[in-house]
């Protein structure tokens, strides 16, 4: 697998500029455009944020299954994944109350 243009791929499909998703992993512009080019490797490290930064894990990443789900949804349920049970099924009503309005 081309790790830096798996990179490319997710980050255009998320509608994120280099610099943006640069700022969101802490990671710096120039590293993540040379992971891109294929010019440098990343560390796990630097993949773990990068992974994180665009809502995946890093089985996702590596996952030959690509899972069409939109990157706004795809964020959600990586935010939601660090939820108690009890706080899931708040954010559920709260969804279910905006859907009824």
């Amino acid at each position: 697998m081309d790790v830096g243009k798996r990179i490319k791929e997710l980050r255009e499909s998320s509608s994120y500029s280099i610099n943006q998703l640069a700022r969101l992993a802490g990671v710096g512009q120039s590293t993540l455009s040379y992971i891109e080019m294929g010019a440098k490797n990343p560390t796990v490290d630097t993949l773990l944020r990068i992974c994180k930064a665009l809502g995946i894990s890093l089985a996702e990443f590596f996952s030959e299954e690509q899972i069409d789900i939109p990157p706004d949804l795809r964020q959600l349920l990586h935010e939601a994944e660090s939820l108690t049970p009890e706080q899931r099924k708040k954010l559920i009503d709260f969804i279910r109350s905006i859907k009824k309005s």
